[in-house]
């Protein structure tokens, strides 16, 4: 079933920390803390994975506070999110805030669906991370096109990334599934698009993406989003690969 704690956490930086030590091509995270009135709010952020698995991240840096007013109306804290567009919710594939260049995404996705015909990855493989399409939109020059390109994570380079926005930040927004015990963020990535036979896919669904989310004081907003190497961005109204 699609996420069941899926919402979003807003308060101020109050910590960020790494795993002590980093296993290249193994289970590594950041580790983001805020400030809430009710206490300080946990949240993990997978940066690298197996390399059987992968992990790419994506900065999407010009939009402002009238991208996110839903969210922003909300207190500080963990907010439950129903999973539909009003609510302020996350959906890489469908939040219009979220969508490169019509044009660009258009012929992106017709180079990866013939890279898909003709390599046929096995169900699973990371087959999904940046691509020929994400190369050429990170030459393009002065943002002709409204592009934002997926990286490979090594870890700590998608952490460096992340960091100077949530320390400059006036108000951060961690979306995901709140813990089960205690006050915390986790899933804070794609959680839609999981093959079919893995673990993670029953828990597909739409509009229940995780991402960190800066707010600045001149009323910019910063977008960093993560997902694995096996996940399609590609997927029907339940979420799953199509």
């Amino acid at each position: 079933m699609p996420l069941p704690r899926y919402g979003v956490a807003a308060g101020t930086f109050q910590s960020f920390t790494r795993d002590p030590s980093h296993d290249f091509g193994q289970w590594y995270h950041g580790h983001l803390t805020l400030a809430t009135p009710d206490g300080p709010c946990a949240s993990a952020l997978d940066v690298d994975a197996p390399t059987d698995v992968g992990v790419a991240y994506r900065l999407v840096d010009d939009l402002t506070v009238e991208h996110i007013a839903a969210v922003r109306a909300l207190p500080d804290g963990f907010n439950p999110l129903a999973s539909t567009p009003a609510s302020g919710a996350l959906d890489y594939a469908r939040s219009p805030m979220l969508q490169d260049t019509a044009w660009l995404a258009a012929a992106a996705a017709v180079f990866r669906r013939v890279r898909l015909a003709v390599t046929r990855p096995a169900p699973g493989s990371p087959a999904f991370g940046p691509d020929l399409a994400d190369r050429l939109a990170a030459r393009l020059p002065d943002r002709a096109a409204r592009a934002f390109p997926w990286v490979s994570s090594n870890g700590d380079n998608a952490l460096d990334v992340l960091l100077p926005h949530v320390r400059a930040a006036s108000r951060i927004y961690v979306f995901g599934q709140g813990f089960d015990h205690g006050l915390g963020v986790h899933d804070v990535h794609l959680n839609q698009g999981d093959p079919v036979g893995s673990r993670w896919y029953p828990d597909n669904g739409i509009w229940q993406d995780g991402a960190v989310v800066c707010e600045h004081s001149d009323g910019r907003v910063v977008v960093w989003q993560i997902k694995f190497d096996t996940q399609v961005l590609t997927t029907d109204d339940a979420g799953h690969p199509r």
